[in-house]
């Protein structure tokens, strides 16, 4: 559900579309596990009663919204972040748990779109002739500068 722009219930998280997901891909909202608990740092009166950090889960391994394809690229992409197959996001930014929750799916949306996206291999290059021929000149140069520094021979 929104309203007014704002996030007033768990809702299904939509990630724009982008290289391994052309049409973009949508988490429903029941894959979704968000848990609050006190952030530290300031805070005011209401610090001591607020639970505004905020740590939103999702078990890739498990999700309805990834192709195997899209799957395997995120758990080989994510596999140092992943707790099993879960990936947690917590965010204590803001003193707000709204705008940590907002927050939080962001970075998630953000995540998710990156590792379903498949390595860009490299092309291998060559080097232009006149890069080649520059190098050599310089090499030469230097060498010239150093041979001039040294002692002359005792001859």
């Amino acid at each position: 559900m929104r309203r007014f722009g704002r996030l007033t219930g768990v809702e299904d998280l939509h990630i724009t579309a982008g290289p391994g997901a052309p049409q973009g891909l949508t988490v429903p909202a029941g894959e979704l596990l968000e848990r609050f608990s006190h952030a530290s740092g300031p805070g005011g009166q209401g610090v001591n009663t607020t639970d505004s950090r905020v740590q939103l889960s999702l078990d890739i391994g498990a999700t309805s919204a990834l192709t195997e394809v899209q799957r395997a690229r995120a758990l080989e992409h994510l596999r140092a972040r992943l707790s099993g197959t879960v990936l947690t996001i917590s965010t204590a930014e803001h003193r707000s748990q709204l705008r940590n929750r907002i927050e939080a799916r962001r970075r998630l949306s953000e995540l998710l779109r990156e590792s379903v996206a498949p390595a860009v291999r490299r092309r291998p290059t060559k080097r232009t002739r006149g890069s080649h021929r520059r190098r050599l000149e310089q090499k030469s140069a230097r060498s010239k500068i150093k041979q001039s520094r040294r002692r002359p021979p005792l001859s």
